[in-house]
């Protein structure tokens, strides 16, 4: 989804009160944000490891499958896997740099994996999104929120960090210092104007720059269907002669993807919180742009005549008020203790992270009462933890750095200020509170050609592919689902009727049951259940 000022589909991982209230909402101690955002993290990723399971097999045995010549050392390869916490193995494969020359040079993937603590059917990749985010870190840290209990007795449970993203080999641009400037930086020019275009578009060739001197030739081949090659190479060296896979939603786009490039390697599929592949970036980021607008309603509905809301009236009134709100502070960023601004483009991401799941919109309450009485630290925290920042500064992964690598990759490069004006007011036009601050100059200036091919996936011939939809989803909007299920020949869909991003594992138990009997049964719904 679309990154506010940015470009490309925003991850849902690792989440971006008022007048006549109490003065305990006055400042948002620093104590009080870490327990927030603590919090949040904890509804976002949560879980925890299985302790006691089967020993795993130390090494994975490939499929032998044909390939040719120049591919055989890498389908051919034996994974050694080893102990890595928490009763999980965890390995590394290799993988062609450039799938079109796959003797130029090798790339690193990492992989970790929960083995089948039951009968076992065979392997499952699992992807929490991003682009960048971590399927390593997913399924090793969170494995409990990855996948339900029933998916851990029958699967090897493998979570993988797709090319250039974490433990695998990554994108690297600026340090953290570079990286504070880059995202949270102020422009000197009014937005929306061609000053500001200029300026912002030369901030993101700079860091363009600075990813292809630091990270090298991978910067051009982390695209989605190179991406999609290197999980047909990972099915097949842990030894599964067709694909299971779960992915969420930017991992839908990958997992369409390799449907698209090996329909009959397709086995079981799910794509919960579902990107449409032939959304140009513009339309992706209207769609998200009204999304979020939308669950804002949404919050502020469940809000007013709350003791703790920061807003009375009527919604129009409130979204009138956030709206001008976000104005004054991008007119006047507010400082925080740490000496950074929150202008507005940061205090949108603070708005969109607690969007993504209604279990924390309360966060939402201190979120505006504190930028209200001109406290910026909350609305840092939660930008912080929707960019990877830790309270000390550095960044705990390489998500934006990636986020931005892919999806220059993987849409359309804009250049002229034209078109950039155009897109912007066609955003705007469609969000009118979010929109001005999701259109951008976005890749401008990046030094990698994009690879951008954004057409229907049909996947001839693949079988049943379980597509769910949540009709509230704020950043891959229910649309989508309908589209991609509509787009593959063998799409199944499932719709939950319910606000958040994603449905499976945090909803209810029509989409759980729907998700675990075709992973394994191999049954899909005869008609939509509309959870």
């Amino acid at each position: 989804m679309s990154r506010p000022t940015s470009t490309g589909p925003s991850r849902p991982t690792n989440l971006q009160r008022g007048r006549g209230r109490s003065t305990r909402s006055r400042a948002v101690r620093r104590g009080a944000v870490a327990t927030a955002v603590a919090a949040v993290a904890a509804l976002v990723l949560a879980g925890c490891a299985t302790w006691f399971a089967p020993a795993p097999a130390p090494t994975s045995t490939p499929t032998g499958e044909k390939v040719s010549a120049e591919l055989e050392p890498f389908y051919a390869q034996v994974l050694e896997w080893e102990s890595c916490g928490d009763g999980l193995t965890c390995t590394t494969a290799t993988a062609p740099l450039d799938w079109d020359e796959p003797a130029a040079g090798e790339i690193e993937l990492a992989l970790s994996r929960h083995s089948a603590t039951g009968e076992r059917l065979g392997s499952l990749l699992v992807n929490p999104g991003g682009p960048g985010g971590s399927g390593y870190d997913f399924v090793h840290d969170t494995l409990d929120y990855a996948v339900g209990e029933p998916l851990q007795q029958r699967f090897d449970v493998v979570g993988f960090d797709p090319r250039g993203v974490g433990r695998s080999s990554a994108v690297t641009c600026y340090d953290a210092a570079g990286m504070d400037e880059f995202l949270y930086g102020i422009p000197e020019n009014p937005r929306g104007t061609d000053a500001w275009i200029e300026e912002v578009g030369q901030a993101q060739a700079e860091f363009g720059a600075e990813c292809e001197a630091n990270t090298g030739e991978l910067l051009a081949e982390v695209d989605t269907a190179s991406a999609a090659r290197d999980l047909d190479l990972l099915r097949a060296v842990l030894g599964d002669e067709q694909l299971n896979y779960l992915g969420f939603s930017y991992g839908t786009y990958l997992g369409a993807t390799y449907a698209g490039l090996y329909p009959d390697k397709v086995g079981r599929l799910v794509l919960d919180g579902a990107l449409d592949p032939a959304a140009s970036l513009v339309e992706v980021s209207s769609a998200q742009a009204v999304g979020f607008e939308q669950a804002l309603r949404a919050y502020l509905e469940s809000c007013l005549g709350g003791a703790e809301c920061p807003f009375t009236g009527s919604v129009d009134d409130a979204m009138e008020e956030i709206g001008d709100l976000i104005a004054s502070v991008d007119a006047s960023p507010l400082r925080g203790s740490d000496g950074r601004l929150v202008g507005g483009s940061t205090f949108i991401t603070a708005i969109i992270y607690p969007l993504y799941s209604p279990d924390v919109w309360s966060y939402l309450d201190d979120l505006f009462t504190s930028v209200q009485f001109g406290d910026a630290d909350f609305a840092l925290a939660l930008a912080d933890a929707y960019n990877g920042r830790g309270e000390d500064g550095t960044y705990l992964d390489n998500s934006s750095e990636a986020f931005f690598a892919i999806n220059c990759l993987d849409y359309a490069q804009t250049e002229s200020i034209e078109q950039v004006r155009t897109d912007a007011a066609e955003i705007a036009a469609a969000a009118p509170l979010i929109g001005p601050y999701f259109g951008s100059p976005g890749c401008t200036g990046w030094p990698a050609p994009s690879k951008a091919d954004r057409q229907p996936i049909h996947a001839e011939g693949a079988a049943p592919i379980l597509v769910v939809g949540t009709t509230g989803d704020p950043a891959t909007p229910y649309q989508w689902a309908v589209s991609l299920a509509d787009q593959l020949e063998s799409g199944v869909l499932v719709t939950y009727d319910g606000e958040g991003h994603t449905a499976y594992n945090k909803s209810n138990d029509c989409v759980d049951e729907a998700v675990e009997r075709y992973l394994i049964d191999g049954i899909v719904p005869e008609a939509d259940p509309k959870c």
